[in-house]
């Protein structure tokens, strides 16, 4: 079975997604170092203990997700949850790698790209703060009602809407995924119809009612799936090292 040394991966991963370019909320890259040589990746979508458990059990080296550790603001010590997760890691020397907004970003590994393949939406630009939301065309015809299909077969479940009504058309879609309600007025006087994102809070509600936009919450850990998958089958295509993307389920 085919390897690749720890160095090296890290090395073409940070130079594909250049996480010096944005400003975020953790550190982008190897978060743990393990074991030198990488033969088994695991990739999920957030390190908890469930992901790292099965990751074990995979015999991974390496673990690959867009929600790491380390978040900014969160307290130093090691202890509790935080504790059993590094020690997880450290006993069974498997790495962790994680790439946040980067990965959010990427033009064709990145979640925006990866659900709007999913969707059948062109992408005609980009907006909002970093450049991390995306504007573009669902295609002749939609309407509220289409878009909310297309998001059900892209991510599986049914997105919850906000809209007047289900025929109301959509002729400009701006989308950005997981946590991105504070992008929904960018997306506005960006000039969409409708936006899309993972989650919705409570200031959305007025938004969309008083502006005509349509808004829809597909699921933040939903909407998030796609980079990690188009990641780990780049890392697999390039070094021939086994990558399996394992699910560990959230409602949200």
């Amino acid at each position: 079975m085919a390897s690749v040394a720890r160095d090296t991966l890290t090395r073409y991963l940070d130079e594909l997604l250049k996480p010096e370019g944005f400003k975020d909320y953790c550190p982008n890259g190897l978060q743990v170092e393990g074991r030198s040589e990488i033969t088994r990746v695991v990739c999920g979508v957030t390190a908890n203990q469930a992901l790292l458990d099965l990751a074990v059990t995979e015999r991974a080296d390496a673990i690959l997700v867009h929600h790491g550790w380390f978040w900014r603001g969160e307290g130093g010590a090691v202890t509790g949850i935080k504790r059993n997760r590094l020690k997880t890691l450290l006993v069974s020397d498997i790495n962790l790698y994680a790439y946040h907004l980067p990965l959010d970003a990427h033009p064709a590994l990145g979640n925006n790209a990866g659900l709007a393949k999913a969707a059948g939406w062109g992408q005609t630009g980009v907006f909002g703060e970093q450049s991390l939301g995306c504007l573009g065309e669902p295609g002749a015809g939609a309407t509220v009602a289409s878009i909310a299909a297309d998001l059900a077969r892209a991510v599986g479940r049914e997105p919850f809407v906000l809209a007047e009504t289900g025929d109301q058309p959509i002729r400009r879609i701006a989308w950005c995924t997981g946590g991105a309600q504070s992008y929904f007025e960018a997306a506005i006087n960006a000039g969409a119809d409708a936006f899309v994102t993972g989650e919705v809070s409570e200031p959305m509600v007025h938004l969309s009612r008083e502006t005509g936009v349509a808004y829809f919450a597909a699921g933040h850990h939903a909407t998030e799936r796609f980079g990690v998958q188009a990641l780990g089958a780049d890392i697999a295509s390039r070094f021939g090292v086994a990558v399996t993307f394992l699910e560990v389920d959230s409602p949200v």
